[in-house]
């Protein structure tokens, strides 16, 4: 591997992945919305997230050819933005999501494309996906160590999610009044306003505590006993893998790649959604089972989610990519 940094054409699209990501070895240019402009989707660097200096603010428009060595990839309109501004710039595609539609027939929308790999941030995307001719590869996700964190104190299950209203049976939200009947629950991410109206969850049983800042979140969520993960149909959150990080118990579906992920001695997965209410209920009523639980959680998410080999991995992509 070359020791030469590459300069990384890299949207903003995913605030802990970016995170994790530019913590690398690379310049990494993130395109900002120009003044006037109307593209969208364009946010630059996050404020309130650890971002190094090598990540740089860029007009796309102001850039030529020479300026990027590669490019990574995050929605489809991306590809032709790029090549019809920068010319034949190498490039991969980073799929983050589950395939929608008619699954598992869903076509990637790269799939027949030769020139740009697919890479997918778990097993269960490259399997579910059609992924056509295209080169594939599977970087799974990695996290910056928050610390650990947990107390526990609070009788009240941590969820993260956002857009539970639209989103509804994706993210499981009509099962949230079930694990409300055992235990407290504490709403945390985007949109969320009205949630605990439209269930019927009134008197605290679901509070909506909104979308926070990275480390404030952190901490908030480590005084729940317990977290909650109900998303039917997700590629891996990455909230579920820094809950675990942060030494927080696992209740979650056993669906998508979370099976891959959490052990029994770190969580309770179960399809059965009454196994999993019954498994909220007894962690809240024994912290010390709910905390020797999350030690484990987080002892597997640092050795399988560590920060250093997610960069090496992409260091071997992108160098294969732009040799």
């Amino acid at each position: 591997m070359s020791g030469r940094s590459l300069r990384v054409l890299c949207w903003h699209v995913h605030g802990s992945w970016s995170t994790a990501f530019v913590q690398g070895r690379h310049t990494y240019l993130v395109p900002v919305r120009a003044a006037g402009g109307t593209e969208p989707g364009w946010p630059g660097r996050p404020a309130a997230w650890r971002w190094p200096d090598s990540a740089v603010e860029v007009d796309l428009a102001a850039l030529d050819r020479a300026d990027v060595d590669v490019a990574v990839l995050q929605r489809p309109e991306e590809l032709e933005l790029v090549r019809r501004r920068l010319g034949d710039v190498p490039a991969v595609y980073l799929e983050h999501n589950t395939p929608k539609g008619d699954v598992p027939f869903t076509v990637h929308p790269m799939a027949w494309r030769s020139d740009v790999p697919i890479v997918h941030v778990s097993h269960f995307n490259e399997l579910m996906w059609d992924n056509g001719d295209a080169a594939t590869a599977v970087v799974p996700h990695g996290i910056i160590d928050p610390g650990l964190r947990y107390t526990g104190e609070m009788r009240r299950a941590a969820v993260v999610v956002n857009e539970p209203l639209r989103r509804w049976r994706v993210t499981g939200t009509d099962l949230l009044p079930r694990f409300a009947a055992v235990a407290g629950v504490d709403v945390f991410g985007m949109r969320i306003d009205g949630l605990g109206e439209r269930l019927g969850l009134r008197n605290g049983r679901l509070r909506e505590v909104g979308d926070l800042p990275q480390d404030r979140l952190h901490t908030e969520l480590t005084r729940r006993r317990v977290y909650l993960h109900t998303t039917r149909w997700t590629s891996l959150g990455l909230s579920l893998l820094e809950a675990m990080a942060l030494g927080m118990p696992v209740v979650a579906l056993a669906t998508t790649e979370a099976v891959a992920v959490v052990p029994p001695a770190a969580g309770v997965l179960a399809t059965r959604v009454s196994t999993l209410v019954d498994a909220t209920a007894a962690l809240m009523a024994d912290r010390d089972a709910a905390a020797r639980m999350g030690r484990k959680a987080r002892e597997v998410a640092l050795r399988d989610f560590a920060l250093e080999p997610f960069l090496d991995r992409w260091d071997e992509l992108l160098w294969e990519v732009t040799r």
